[in-house]
């Protein structure tokens, strides 16, 4: 295994930002851990990166122990904290040079690993880090955290606040730097982005859920969810969850998601009563279920 977590717990003073987690992740395997903020996800990753040391448990990186073997590991991953972390004053290439001499190697030696990335960031390489754009900044913090060549890439919301068409290219890029045999543990807050790993760990307050791939954790779902609108969505809201056989129900875009206690649910019966609350235009269709709809049932 390239990462193994094993009974990993770590608190502040009264409150356990991690409670007993366990995981492991494999060999060039594309791992990501998803949940909300404040579910303790960049704890953990503070931990695997030797930043922290659990109160409990064990954890090792790349075959080495994470309190015993840290200035290994150091030397072994690459990481891209949730915050931009460069230096602001410095240029693109300043940066990226600076990153390779700290871990005693060059950017030619190690070009063929950014190549792809480096090439939209090139015609930039003489503006200050803190000038670019969010896409751009992320693209530079993913060069210099690959620009050692390291076994295991910990990536903590890597796409939070960038723009939708960055955030592809971005997973795009992890495709592909997942197909050079890197192993990546990347986290967010974006359920969407779920799809697009091997396997999840599904995270809130400290605790794992769910381990599995998306496909099957989205398949273990045990109820069925329709899609549910009107004129109104805060009053639809409301009117659902005031409905006396609501099992759950929460905003969805531009619908409400709703599962109902029985198993002889009737639309046309639902329908109704939510036109004797005095709302218009509903509709009420079956719908898929989806990575967020199965951590809304976990959480629960």
């Amino acid at each position: 295994m390239s990462i193994t977590v094993k009974h990993i717990s770590k608190y502040y003073k009264d409150l356990k930002a991690l409670d007993d987690v366990s995981f492991e992740v494999k060999k060039g395997e594309l791992f990501g851990l998803i949940g909300p903020d404040g579910a303790g996800k960049t704890t953990l990753f503070r931990i695997l990166t030797t930043l922290l040391i659990a109160d409990d448990g064990i954890a090792t990186v790349a075959d080495f122990d994470t309190t015993k073997d840290y200035k290994t590991i150091r030397n072994s991953v690459g990481y891209m904290p949730g915050k931009f972390s460069l230096y602001q004053d410095l240029t693109v290439e300043e940066n990226l040079n600076f990153f390779a001499t700290t871990f005693n190697t060059t950017i030619e030696k190690n070009y063929d690993l950014i190549k792809d990335i480096y090439i939209q960031i090139e015609p930039f390489k003489n503006r200050r880090a803190g000038k670019l754009s969010g896409g751009m900044k992320q693209k530079l913090a993913l060069c210099c955290a690959l620009i050692h060549k390291p076994k295991v890439l910990f990536l903590d919301e890597p796409t939070t606040g960038v723009d939708p068409v960055s955030r592809k290219e971005f997973w795009e890029m992890l495709k592909r730097l997942q197909l050079k045999g890197i192993t990546i543990l990347v986290s967010t807050p974006y359920m969407d982005e779920a799809a697009l790993c091997d396997r999840i760990a599904l995270i809130q307050g400290g605790k794992i859920l769910e381990i599995n791939t998306p496909e099957a954790i989205v398949k273990q779902y045990p109820k069925i969810i329709y899609n549910v609108s009107a004129n109104n969505m805060h009053e639809l809201i409301e009117s659902l969850k005031s409905y006396q056989h609501t099992y759950n129900v929460y905003s969805f875009g531009e619908f409400v998601h709703y599962t109902d206690q029985r198993t002889d649910f009737s639309p046309e019966e639902l329908k109704a009563y939510l036109m004797t609350q005095n709302l218009l235009e509903v509709t009420i269709n079956k719908t898929k279920p989806t990575i967020e709809d199965a951590f809304m049932e976990l959480a629960k």
